[in-house]
């Protein structure tokens, strides 16, 4: 993987502000749709981060995974946890989610490492 963790989220949060700027009502909106999404509600937070998990996965989405692990681990899902709703997405993707959960490992590591 090219970016670190820290460079994910430094350019992920740049482009953010950037957009959430451009004064484009259509984009503002949906962002705070998305941000809305993931708010307690029937679900808590921590379960909805883990569902924009396997959704990633399946989507393909590498940028979206590593967000979503990230926040996972903020929300305090365990890796073994992590790792059976990878093996969730796995089954529902199939095999063209292979390189992604690969990557979704190498991610895992990574956050393991910046821990204190």
């Amino acid at each position: 993987m090219a970016d670190s963790i820290e460079d994910f989220q430094r350019v992920r949060a740049d482009l953010n502000e950037e957009i959430l700027n451009c004064g484009h009502l259509g984009m503002k909106r949906f962002f705070a749709l998305d941000h809305q999404a993931y708010e307690p509600g029937s679900l808590g937070t921590k379960t909805k981060e883990l569902l924009g998990l396997v959704a990633s996965a399946v989507l393909r989405c590498d940028d979206c995974i590593t967000y979503h692990l990230v926040r996972c681990g903020e929300e305090g899902w365990k890796r073994e946890e992590v790792i059976d709703a990878l093996n969730v997405a796995l089954v529902v993707g199939g095999s063209i989610t292979i390189p992604h959960v690969r990557r979704a490992f190498a991610r895992m590591r990574e956050i393991a490492s910046l821990k204190p």
